[in-house]
């Protein structure tokens, strides 16, 4: 069953229950009282009818000579007289004026004996006589010695009871119907939220999401998905699901995107060097062939040089791509004390000879900066932020390099008074295979992974690499912790450092 007919089927089921038990309590209730009031009367009557048969002769105490002598003429009253010497003789008086004529009816000796097994012994009982119906009867004994019983019809207590039961069964029918109606549009209503979850989870679940690029459109109104109600809330959880899978399927889509042009640029450059590998090894199988001598031995020398180059070329790009891959899973790091500073000299006195036509100066501390970190990883960092600088400005540019502390964190600057960075390209200055404009071209073969080699390795010892520029001010700042969070308990085995790129 639906959540809507098992509501209504328990509200109704327990409101009905409760209304058969205030039904039943009620006209019990009534009953009782009902009983208690004929019962006082009857034992009004029953006294009064006892002192004037005992005023009679006991041979003389009939029913008849008691009505003779005592004008007893109740409506509904029942009367009966038992003695030994004038025998046993009853009487009932109609409830009203039309009843049976209005002649009081003589009790048959059926209803007499019917009267006196019902009291059995007892001074009170309830008999049911066939032709005058439900009698509730009391027994006295007179001062002559005869035996008195009096009785009062039940009818108006069964009447009243049989009103009540009727008035309590149609308001209760009409209640439960009523209720039924009522509790259908409540649930209906509060239900509608659910309702509308639904229904935008079936549109949600019809789009295709495994293709493409995907954008969920589709959230539950605003009025069905109020949080302070209970339906309300399922609605605003599911508007934030579908937030967080919306963004998540862009996430998807632009690291798809992004694997597309790494997979692109990668094939790229290792298109270049393959073909001419195999340029120049066709030329050197042809003049193997076609000429002989000195001058096939100094051409096939060529190109073997120009094959071993090529090669080469390729084997850092692989390199470099592997080195990423290890990055990225957590692995390559060795930790152990770096002092920063002292890292700073080394890697500015290699660079140095790489670039004479540039100023280069170097800004470190009198005290050592030591971190825990890989040390041959952090000076192929800044052996690539100096390898960057020296490519992607012109002659006579300035390059600072500075080290020192801030707080808890041991900070690497480099710095150009060069041309700066396109902004066009600065947010993916460190995606991999990034390229600068023109403003910042490359000079030399470089594969582009430099930057994003950086920015891994930093990564990695839980720092950041950020970049700012303008014309005449570039500046990467490298901050790292003096103490990571985590260092790992088994370090892998030590890898050789990339050339800077």
């Amino acid at each position: 069953m639906s959540l809507q007919t098992r509501l209504m089927t328990a509200v109704i089921g327990f409101v009905s229950l409760i209304l058969v038990i205030v039904a039943v309590i009620t006209s019990a209730t009534l009953g009782a009282t009902m009983e208690r009031q004929l019962e006082d009367r009857l034992k009004s009557y029953s006294s009064q009818v006892t002192q004037w048969v005992g005023r009679v002769p006991a041979q003389l105490a009939t029913v008849e000579n008691v009505l003779d002598i005592n004008d007893v003429r109740v409506p509904g009253l029942l009367l009966a007289v038992s003695s030994s010497e004038g025998g046993t003789s009853g009487v009932l008086f109609p409830d009203t004026k039309d009843e049976w004529g209005g002649v009081a009816q003589t009790l048959t000796s059926s209803d007499l004996r019917r009267i006196d097994a019902a009291l059995g012994g007892q001074p009170s009982a309830t008999v049911t006589l066939d032709d005058f119906g439900s009698y509730m009867v009391f027994a006295q004994k007179a001062a002559n010695g005869a035996n008195v019983v009096t009785g009062l019809p039940r009818t108006e207590i069964q009447n009243q009871l049989a009103t009540l039961l009727t008035v309590i069964a149609l308001a209760t029918i009409g209640g439960l119907i009523l209720l039924a109606l009522t509790t259908a549009i409540t649930i209906r209503v509060g239900l509608k939220p659910l309702r509308a979850v639904a229904a935008t989870a079936t549109r949600v679940a019809n789009q295709p999401l495994d293709r493409g690029e995907v954008e969920i459109t589709e959230r539950v109104p605003a009025a069905e998905a109020d949080p302070r109600t209970e339906t309300g809330l399922v609605g605003a959880s599911l508007n934030t699901l579908l937030d967080h899978v919306n963004t998540s399927l862009a996430a998807r889509q632009k690291n798809e995107e992004r694997m597309r042009r790494f997979v692109a640029d990668a094939s790229h450059e290792l298109r270049t060097p393959l073909s001419s590998i195999r340029g120049y090894s066709e030329l050197s199988l042809r003049a193997l062939k076609q000429q002989g001598g000195p001058a096939a031995i100094e051409g096939t020398t060529t190109s073997l040089e120009r094959i071993q180059a090529q090669s080469l070329r390729m084997t850092r790009l692989v390199e470099d791509l592997l080195l990423l891959a290890r990055l990225d899973e957590g692995r390559e790091l060795v930790y152990g004390s770096v002092d920063l500073a002292q890292l700073a000299v080394e890697s500015l006195t290699d660079a140095r000879p790489t670039a004479p036509d540039h100023r280069w100066s170097i800004e470190v501390p009198e005290e050592p900066v030591v971190i825990v970190g890989d040390a041959g990883r952090m000076h192929q960092v800044v052996g690539n932020l100096l390898a960057n600088a020296r490519t992607h400005t012109p002659a006579g540019t300035t390059v600072t390099l500075r080290v020192g502390r801030e707080g808890d964190d041991a900070v690497v600057r480099v710095h150009d008074d060069g041309p700066g960075i396109d902004p066009v390209v600065r947010d993916e200055l460190f995606a991999r295979f990034a390229r600068g404009d023109s403003s910042r071209a490359r000079q030399t073969g470089g594969t582009g992974l430099g930057l994003a080699i950086a920015k891994a390795i930093v990564e990695g010892h839980g720092g950041v690499i950020t970049v700012s520029s303008r014309p005449g001010d570039t500046t990467f700042t490298v901050r790292i912790p003096i103490t990571p969070a985590q260092v790992p308990q088994t370090p892998a085995a030590p890898a050789a450092p990339g050339d800077a790129q």
